[in-house]
């Protein structure tokens, strides 16, 4: 039996690490990553650290500026309220596209991510929520029928994935998710495509105003 940790395995493991201290909060936006610091603490090689960082950096998790090196992505308000109106009209689109295409294993993936959901919500397990709702969200993407529409939103959840994560940290906010996507799946597994849409339309005006709030309560104590 080999056991020898592939040096892909090291790498994968390096940069979802990473990725959930960004998006936690251990590193805050603007921070620097100084990669002599991170080698130390992670324990791999530099190498490994540098095509983290670069993946991140396509991400658009962190900004790599030349001289200067790496830091965490910062995102105004103004531009994160023009991405939350983009992911209304996308997800509302996707949603009441995929409520018309639905099949059975579709429906019973959605179900079975969300009780994953409200069970990491109970358990106050934050990345098995984050986790839990990238495969509920999957499924209207990859249903849809519209390749493009899911590579726009995946780039545009990306700027935002700090502000979205510390909403879903939120124990309020993580309790009102659950009845929408709630909401969200009862419309896709009926196939009405209207009220699919104004749930998920819903869903993300709501995250949006909680994001705000933290994006307000974060500037007034900088």
């Amino acid at each position: 039996m080999d056991l020898k940790i592939s040096p892909r395995t090291v790498q994968h493991e390096t940069v979802r690490l990473l990725r959930e201290a960004i998006l936690s909060g251990h590193f805050r936006p603007g921070e620097k990553l100084i990669e002599a610091k991170l080698c130390s603490q992670m324990g791999v090689s530099r190498t490994s650290i540098r095509e983290a960082l670069r993946v991140l950096a396509a991400e658009k998790l962190i900004t790599i500026v030349p001289n200067k090196g790496p830091s965490v992505a910062e995102v105004s308000w103004a531009e994160a309220e023009g991405i939350y109106h983009l992911r209304a009209l996308l997800e509302g689109e996707a949603a009441a596209l995929t409520a018309g295409k639905r099949t059975d294993d579709d429906v019973a993936t959605m179900a079975a991510a969300l009780a994953r959901f409200r069970d990491a919500v109970e358990q106050q397990d934050w990345a098995a929520r984050i986790s839990a709702t990238a495969d509920f969200y999957e499924v209207i993407i990859a249903r849809c029928g519209n390749p493009v529409m899911g590579d726009v939103l995946h780039g545009l959840l990306s700027r935002i994935n700090f502000l979205r994560g510390k909403t879903m940290a939120s124990p309020g906010r993580a309790k009102h998710s659950v009845r929408e996507l709630e909401q969200i799946y009862a419309a896709i597994a009926k196939g009405d495509a209207r009220a699919a849409r104004a749930a998920a339309v819903s869903h993300v005006q709501a995250a949006q105003t909680e994001a705000r709030d933290v994006y307000l309560a974060m500037n007034a104590a900088a």
